[in-house]
């Protein structure tokens, strides 16, 4: 109850103050790729519940002559990938802290078509709010294997406290100063968790 109420707090303090930031980078990305400004994707949020985010657009919806999506590497151009490495894609996410969707720390909402791919143990990182930034973001983000990214997950679930949420914050921070882990290593984004038995190999935007 008490990181709810710090994180709407938070939230409606940082939306304010970056307002202007928010702006900028509005008006950036309907310069440089048009409309839609924002990217809005169903995700699996606290115990599995639906959730839809809200980040600013990164990739073009560029397409091949057979009407398919270009490779990641293509549509993800300038501006997506300076807001990528910036994480500013990431602040309309605070209206979903606002709403108490989301909190400012926990582990990342990821696709809802995750859910079934689950161990049972790795399907441990649910029991908490999901979150913009989390221990698995802040010790190597993308270029992490899915497996390492649950264990960090679940490890915050049985360790979280107020100190740890801002410890993750502060090192939040440092990370996106020296823009490491942005993506998987030799990939435009990161790749699909198709299960912990399967391998990782899809490309996913």
């Amino acid at each position: 109850m008490v990181k709810k109420i710090v994180d709407r707090i938070a939230a409606a303090i940082l939306l304010v103050v970056l307002s202007p930031v928010i702006a900028a980078v509005a008006l950036l990305v309907w310069m440089t790729m048009g409309r839609p400004v924002f990217f809005r994707q169903t995700r699996a949020g606290f115990r599995g519940r639906p959730l839809q985010i809200v980040k600013f657009r990164t990739m073009t919806g560029s397409r091949d002559v057979n009407g398919g999506l270009l490779p990641d590497e293509e549509r993800l151009g300038a501006t997506g990938r300076f807001l990528r490495a910036t994480s500013l894609d990431e602040l309309p996410e605070l209206y979903n802290v606002l709403t108490g969707e989301l909190s400012l720390v926990g582990p990342r909402p990821l696709l809802a078509r995750y859910l079934e791919r689950y161990s049972q143990e790795q399907a441990r990182r649910h029991q908490v709010m999901p979150g913009i930034t989390g221990w698995a973001q802040v010790n190597g983000r993308n270029d992490l294997t899915w497996e390492e990214k649950f264990r960090l997950d679940v490890w915050y679930v049985d360790h979280w406290s107020l100190w740890l949420d801002l410890r993750i914050l502060m090192r939040t921070i440092w990370q996106v100063g020296r823009q490491s882990g942005i993506s998987r290593t030799g990939h435009a984004t990161t790749t699909e968790f198709v299960g912990s038995s399967a391998g990782n190999e899809l490309e996913h935007s």
